[in-house]
């Protein structure tokens, strides 16, 4: 099959020809539709996160149908059409996964960074950390809801009841997680790049109800915000734009120091906290949601072969939503 491969930190992938995966146990061999591309593949790409060895297939936003399924398999079988998210495994032993909390397993493994992912023609996981899609999304529209959706509900819950909500970044996770605040009667403050005019009109068109830069103040309090964008420089500010009370999010894998800031800003039981990973129960949940709600996943399709082009747009913030690879599935 063809494989979208990193060999190295800082280096663009490579198209591969590899043998196709081998499954046992619970595991399913998945002929790949799409894979959506998220900003974590970027952290992977820059080595920033650690134990990465390679070479590595990224991707971890996998939609396929299910081509052969191992001895242990019960919940799916062949013609199946099943997500992949970013929890590939988790011990199910320790501490964490003993009392419902496996987003924090002490051995867990991870869609494309740990085992390898979605930028391929095939793919194998874990039948029991799989996610039924939603009947009424296609195959693109659904990949960007296996991590921006998840991670971005995760993040919201955390976020707690508030009727004003802001969100840094303004992204693939962001133009998700927007859609099912506003839905649910919140009022939405989008925070772009500074300057970024497409992007702030772009939230505008999903029903925000003010966007501006991360350089501008939202016109009031908030009652709590969450970061998308890696950036930690943007603590402090999000601190600066939430009311007393209120919380702040940090919602990515990874993230660049948080610099000093003077306690004033946290005073008022305001909070900060992070988000880590998922449960499957979170997928589970967020997938019913998505089946009862009518979010619109923006999503720009580029072939396998033009990965690091999608990468590249990622990076540069020129994305309207969400960047999904076609794969073609074809053993050559």
């Amino acid at each position: 099959m063809q494989a979208m491969r990193l060999h190295a930190p800082d280096m663009p992938l490579r198209l591969d020809e590899v043998a196709l995966p081998a499954i046992d146990g619970h595991q399913l061999l998945l002929r790949v539709a799409v894979c959506g591309v998220c900003r974590t593949d970027l952290h992977v790409l820059d080595g920033e996160l650690p134990d990465i060895r390679y070479p590595i297939i990224p991707g971890h936003e996998i939609v396929g149908r299910v081509v052969k399924t191992g001895p242990l398999v019960t919940r799916f079988r062949a013609g199946d059409r099943v997500g992949v998210p970013w929890l590939a495994r988790t011990c199910g032993a320790c501490e964490h996964c003993l009392h419902g909390r496996e987003n924090l397993c002490d051995q867990p493994l991870f869609s494309g960074y740990t085992v390898d992912g979605g930028y391929a023609g095939y793919a194998a996981a874990d039948e029991r950390y799989c996610l039924p899609i939603p009947d009424n999304y296609a195959d693109a529209q659904a990949a960007p809801l296996l991590c921006a959706g998840l991670i971005g509900y995760r993040a919201y819950r955390a976020a707690g009841e508030c009727r004003s909500l802001g969100l840094y970044g303004f992204g693939a996770a962001a133009h998700l997680l927007g859609q099912v605040a506003r839905l649910q009667g919140r009022r939405i403050f989008a925070f772009t790049r500074p300057g970024d005019a497409a992007a702030q009109r772009f939230a505008l068109q999903l029903g925000a109800a003010w966007a501006g830069g991360s350089d501008q103040r939202a016109p009031e309090p908030l009652d709590a915000t969450i970061i998308f964008a890696a950036a930690g420089e943007l603590v402090p500010v999000a601190l600066e734009a939430t009311r007393k009370g209120g919380r702040v999010v940090c919602a990515g894998i990874h993230m660049s120091d948080i610099p000093r800031f003077p306690y004033r800003l946290l005073w008022g039981e305001r909070s900060i906290s992070s988000v880590a990973n998922l449960t499957r129960a979170d997928g589970e949940q967020f997938m019913r949601i998505a089946h009862e709600l009518p979010l619109r996943p923006e999503v720009e399709v580029l072939p396998l072969a033009r990965a690091n082009e999608a990468l590249a747009r990622l990076r540069a913030g020129t994305l309207r939503g969400a960047a999904v690879l076609r794969c073609d599935g074809q053993a050559y």
